[in-house]
């Protein structure tokens, strides 16, 4: 475990009052979670935060994030959890040739992909939807990333959510806005013709 300063005002709000207010904010690292924020205790009213979502980290006061309604660090909103300013995403246009198929049936094919590489995660290809020569069927599923934004996901070939996109990305995921991305963990790859060996991660079947 260890806590590192961090130089951005941070600000939490519930129901549109402030209840986190720090220009002493922390990161706190511990083995295998995402960082989170910790404050001197003088920067949170406790008073107006649900007392599950409080934790006593020595002297400091970690305050779930989920638990408030709206997070700022300076004037921006952030979404989904601290970022952690050790992560990095870089995206690069690539002309290799990528497969995707899902049970024998091609879904993707294309020579126009980007490729996005994620710390600590396997990368990913990001399809034109012109390459996708399946039918995307939207989900109410949604997922939340600090550092892309929100994606929309869609069923292919009976593969439920199996595929996601971008369609208003964060800053970080501008280059892949409007792009397809499937789960690698659970579809068959090919790359310039080798296939790809399913990752294993929180993403595979059966987790």
């Amino acid at each position: 475990m260890r806590i590192e300063p961090y130089q951005r005002w941070v600000r939490g709000r519930v129901d549109g009052a402030t209840v986190v207010d720090s220009k002493r904010a922390g990161l706190l690292y511990e083995p295998g979670r995402l960082p989170v924020y910790v404050f001197p205790e003088d920067d949170v009213r406790l008073e107006s935060v649900p007392p599950a979502a409080v934790r006593r980290v020595d002297d400091l006061i970690h305050v779930e994030f989920a638990a408030l309604d709206e997070w700022l660090e300076e004037d921006e909103p952030q979404i989904g959890h601290a970022p952690d300013p050790h992560h990095r995403i870089d995206v690069r246009a690539t002309s290799r040739h990528v497969r995707i198929s899902i049970d024998g049936q091609v879904v993707a094919d294309t020579t126009r992909a980007r490729a996005l590489f994620e710390t600590g995660l396997p990368v990913r290809w990001y399809i034109p939807r012109e390459d996708v020569t399946a039918t995307l069927e939207p989900t109410e599923h949604r997922t939340t990333c600090a550092y892309k934004g929100r994606a929309s996901h869609f069923t292919v070939a009976g593969a439920p959510a199996v595929a996601w996109s971008y369609p208003d990305p964060l800053h970080d995921g501008l280059p892949v806005k409007d792009l397809i991305a499937f789960y690698d963990e659970r579809v068959d790859v090919e790359v310039d013709g080798e296939p790809q060996a399913r990752p294993q991660t929180k993403w595979s079947p059966g987790r």
